[in-house]
């Protein structure tokens, strides 16, 4: 599996970006996508998942102002970022991988995009 990410940059606190994760390969194994963020000095935090069977998850500090979806074909997913805060400032990791129950395995994660919110 190989993933593409996109859509990061800067932006002012209170405004929208949407980034995207193209996944390719073999994704045959894969019912679960999303995305991570990790801030500096910080750990890397669950941001938003969504299933094959579209079941969607976020946290708690986003649920509010982020939006993920995903294409029809699930090979791409999309994370709608609105009313951005300065907090928000960190690199966004997106992944593929399978659930096991309740539990995520994570096959792939890609490349990282930075997404800074400040004016």
């Amino acid at each position: 599996v190989q993933l593409q990410a996109s859509g990061g940059g800067l932006v002012q606190p209170g405004g929208s970006l949407r980034l995207s994760c193209a996944a390719s390969g073999s994704i045959s194994s894969i019912n679960i996508m999303g995305w991570h963020r990790q801030a500096p000095g910080s750990q890397r935090d669950f941001v938003a998942s969504v299933t094959n069977d579209g079941s969607l998850n976020a946290a708690n500090s986003v649920k509010d102002r982020f939006t993920i979806s995903r294409d029809n074909a699930k090979t791409t997913v999309y994370l709608q970022m609105n009313s951005l805060k300065p907090e928000d400032t960190a690199v966004y990791f997106c992944y593929a991988g399978h659930t096991i129950g309740d539990y995520v395995v994570y096959d792939k994660w890609g490349q990282g995009t930075l997404v800074t919110v400040s004016s």
